[in-house]
């Protein structure tokens, strides 16, 4: 049995979990639905549209997002198959299950795929014309979820604009996004930009818990101050929009969180580390926090993930983003209005779900202020040096992994 202890009260800023099972040692699905119910999560974000899983949340009044892998794309593009497609994966599960939105494809403007690129704007309005069809378009929308590689320039926050040439590709998307008033999702992952410089990034600004004024950022532009990695982030994705005419778009971040777990060379995976990051991201979101940029906004974030994977490729780190165990015991304790005592002790049930391109993705995504495209954390992104010299600033475009982060924590304790 599953014993369901509720962790922290309900919020105004709904909580949303992925749901990814790249393993073969979880949970089976109702279960899992009583462990994301012990979270208090209201909202659920999965990377395909499993039937089983589907059915396990009926009646529970929880939001879903259904992924639509980015190897269906092509297909997509036809009408028809749109049409079955939708039919099959989503009509037949409502109204009793509740999904209120398709997420097609997965970082794909930054999956270096030209062609796959090409069909993800098709895919996604004949997906939507298949739900105007069947009369679910009141109820069910559709998007796509990118990573911060989409950004060109991200530091400070109010620079952030989009890649020069993904803008082309972006504006269409984010027109249709508007027009169907669909939200913009985007993975963000501090982790990352602390693993490739740890000497240089504080912690404590990467966990939400700045030490002193050495650790927060000034917006040299708007005077917003930083006091966490995450919100600059957020924030440099709302100027970038802006500067497009897409600043009344829903920013919801589909994915952000921290391993318990990694390889020797990823400094600050940990469990201490990632019960800070995770339950104080919690915390501000119970405290209806916005960012600078956005004060009154409630914050729309998609914690990652349910479950370690054991089945992820890539380094440790990957298979170890789990709130849970794969027998349903807490990876580590959150420490937010209690703690967990949920148990799965369950029996094994092989679910590979999720896409080849989905199931998380985290290893892909970017980081600020440098912004890698993906492909399992390599970068061919646009990182930028922030020179301080007697003559002036200037960006200095580089393929090097050198953050200006980093660079300006150096610079503000040299003139303090």
């Amino acid at each position: 049995m599953v014993s369901v202890v509720l962790l922290y009260p309900r919020m105004g800023a709904a909580l949303g979990i992925n749901y990814g099972r790249i393993a073969d040692n979880l949970p089976p699905p109702e279960k899992a639905v009583l462990l994301i119910k012990s979270l208090g999560a209201t909202r659920v974000k999965l990377y395909d549209a499993d039937p089983t899983v589907l059915t396990a949340f009926a009646n529970t009044n929880i939001e879903i997002i259904v992924g639509l892998g980015n190897e269906y794309l092509v297909t997509m593009q036809e009408q028809e198959k749109a049409l079955s497609w939708v039919k099959t994966n989503v009509q037949c599960h409502l109204p009793a299950t509740k999904i209120n939105c398709i997420a097609v494809g997965n970082e794909v403007l930054t999956s270096n795929d030209t062609s796959l690129a090409a069909s993800l704007l098709p895919a996604m309005q004949n997906l939507y014309s298949a739900l105007t069809i069947l009369q679910l378009d009141r109820q069910v929308t559709v998007t796509t979820t990118h990573s911060m590689g989409i950004l060109e320039t991200s530091y400070p926050p109010s620079s952030g604009k989009f890649r020069q040439e993904l803008v082309g590709s972006i504006t269409k998307i984010l027109d249709f996004n508007t027009k169907i008033d669909s939200p913009f999702l985007i993975n963000a992952y501090p982790f990352l930009a602390y693993k490739s410089d740890p000497k240089q990034i504080p912690l404590n600004f990467v966990l939400f818990d700045p030490d002193n004024d050495n650790e927060i950022i000034n917006d040299p532009v708007t005077k917003f101050l930083y006091h966490n990695m995450l919100f600059a982030q957020i924030d440099a994705v709302h100027a970038a929009l802006e500067k497009v005419g897409c600043n009344e778009l829903c920013v919801q971040i589909s994915e952000s969180g921290w391993p318990s777990k990694g390889d020797p060379d990823e400094v600050g995976a940990s469990s201490e580390n990632a019960k800070k990051y995770n339950g104080n991201l919690i915390k501000l979101m119970k405290q209806k926090t916005g960012t600078p940029m956005r004060p009154n906004e409630n914050l729309n974030i998609y914690l990652f993930a349910l479950f370690n994977e054991n089945l992820k490729p890539g380094p440790t780190s990957e298979r170890n983003f789990g709130l849970f165990k794969n027998d349903g015991t807490p990876a580590y304790s959150l420490g937010v209005g209690g703690s967990s005592s949920s148990n799965g002790n369950s029996s094994s049930s092989s679910n590979n779900g999720g896409s080849s391109s989905g199931g998380g993705g985290s290893g892909s995504s970017g980081s600020w202020p440098y912004s890698p495209a993906a492909g399992g954390g390599s970068s061919n992104g646009y990182p930028y040096i922030y020179n301080t010299s007697n003559v002036g600033r200037k960006f200095v475009q580089s393929r090097m992994l050198i953050f200006v982060l980093a660079i300006s924590f150096v610079l503000m304790r040299l003139e303090a």
